[in-house]
């Protein structure tokens, strides 16, 4: 049934384990994200001193993230999260002990958030290329739709509601304890992760995947490579792949164009057209997350679409047309509706990009595939956010909106087309019937 395919991946028990630690883990990051920002508060730090920190954190997680994916082609996948939950709970508690005994610092809190951030550099990359080794191919979907859909709930929702709450009733240094209590959980439970599982070994051939010649699984085969050939390796495979690489390129501009306006400029909306407050915002949120969250689910539920890349391109292009009109909204359920149709197209996308690349990028490179996919996605964030500011000094903020919300449709259609995406997936069928026992696909691909 439709309804139980989301489910499937749960009758494998290193996926219920791996994603039982990935659910604490996101929700402690959820809770960090608060008990930090109060902490900083609570040293008497302002917008700079949290600036600093939000900073150490981005920087770990940019600054390591290509390295993370290099690492999680060239090492076991298993000791790789175990080890970053490892490092994540020796810094969250002694931020923790620190923080009780009342003599922690800024400069703490900076060193705490920059270790994060390298964790997770780290753990994604690692649990994305872990992800085909465990499951085979035709569950790939619906644990992506999971993921899907315990992120924004977990991070975005519960767990800055639960550490608000405790940062009210007790203090900010409670909040962290619950973060360290959330690590440690995760930690336990990443040490349940078999050794004999295949991702726990480090890089080995496999069955060629599509859009993979017998040399490429050569060339990545071995693990003695430079760190240098690596990266060049990944990045060479992403320029003679047109539709991964006019998807990376559409993502590119895409953070650009619409990560600003809804960080920066979205709060200017709703305090001068809607006349609402930081409440308001928030909801607005909360709704672009739920709207994620359930069109994840929902993908998770059917099968992947047999036009999957126009499907994924067109979704996430028409998704961002609603952002066009957010400059003219003044009433707050239609701005609403607008953010809950962006989350929903985002959720949809998302889901069927994380299974393209586990099925369709050769298991050797994927660690690689994945961290670059993660830095392009980052890189240009703290940018768009830093423009968003001083551009809407002199130009019109419904005017941002209007071009934001108009570009990224247009760059979509101009992927589809630059990338022959239409010709390549009929080319490249992921039927259920093409997954080998390994969960590699091995159809020939046309790049």
């Amino acid at each position: 049934m439709a309804s139980l395919r989301a489910l499937r991946p749960f009758a494998h028990r290193e996926f219920r384990v791996l994603i039982s630690a990935l659910s604490i883990s996101i929700f402690g990051s959820g809770m960090w994200a608060v008990a930090m920002v109060y902490e900083v508060i609570h040293l008497g730090g302002g917008p700079l001193e949290l600036s600093l920190v939000a900073t150490a954190a981005s920087i770990g997680l940019v600054g390591f993230v290509l390295a993370g994916g290099i690492a999680a082609d060239r090492f076991p996948q298993r000791l790789l999260i175990i080890a970053v939950e490892g490092a994540n709970l020796a810094v969250i508690a002694t931020i923790t002990a620190l923080a009780m005994f009342n003599v922690i610092e800024l400069w703490h809190l900076a060193v705490g958030a920059f270790v994060i951030g390298v964790g997770q550099a780290f753990f994604f990359p690692a649990y994305s290329a872990m992800l085909p080794r465990i499951l085979p191919a035709d569950d790939l979907l619906a644990a992506n739709g999971l993921e899907g859909t315990v992120r924004p709930v977990l991070q975005q929702a519960a767990g800055p509601a639960i550490a608000g709450i405790l940062v009210a009733v007790l203090s900010p240094a409670h909040a962290v304890a619950g973060v360290a209590v959330c690590h440690l959980l995760a930690f336990g439970i990443v040490n349940l992760l078999s050794r004999q599982t295949p991702g726990s070994g480090g890089a080995v051939p496999d069955a060629a995947a599509p859009g993979t010649t017998a040399g490429d699984t050569a060339v990545g085969a071995t693990g003695r490579s430079s760190l240098i050939k690596d990266l060049r390796e990944g990045f060479s495979y992403t320029i003679r792949t047109p539709w991964l690489l006019w998807t990376l390129i559409w993502a590119c501009l895409s953070v650009l164009f619409l990560i600003g306006p809804i960080e920066v400029l979205l709060p200017f909306v709703v305090r001068d057209q809607l006349g609402g407050d930081s409440r308001t915002f928030g909801f607005l949120l909360a709704v672009m997350g739920v709207g994620s969250a359930a069109a994840a689910l929902a993908t998770a539920t059917v099968r992947l679409p047999r036009r999957y890349l126009t499907v994924m391109v067109v979704t996430w292009g028409l998704g961002s047309l609603p952002v066009a009109a957010i400059g003219f909204m003044d009433n707050f359920w239609v701005l609403g509706a607008a953010m809950l149709i962006f989350g929903a197209t985002e959720g949809v996308g998302m889901v069927i990009w994380g299974t393209l690349l586990q099925r369709r990028v050769p298991r050797h490179l994927l660690g690689r595939i994945s961290s670059l996919d993660f830095f392009v996605s980052l890189a240009l964030m703290p940018v768009s956010m830093a423009l968003a500011g001083p551009v809407a000094e002199v130009v019109p903020i419904w005017l941002i909106f209007f071009i934001a919300g108009l570009v990224c449709p247009i760059m979509a259609f101009v992927a589809l087309f630059a990338a022959r995406m239409m010709t390549d997936e009929i080319e490249n069928p992921l039927a259920s019937s093409a997954a080998d026992p390994e969960g590699a696909d091995t159809q020939p691909d046309s790049v």
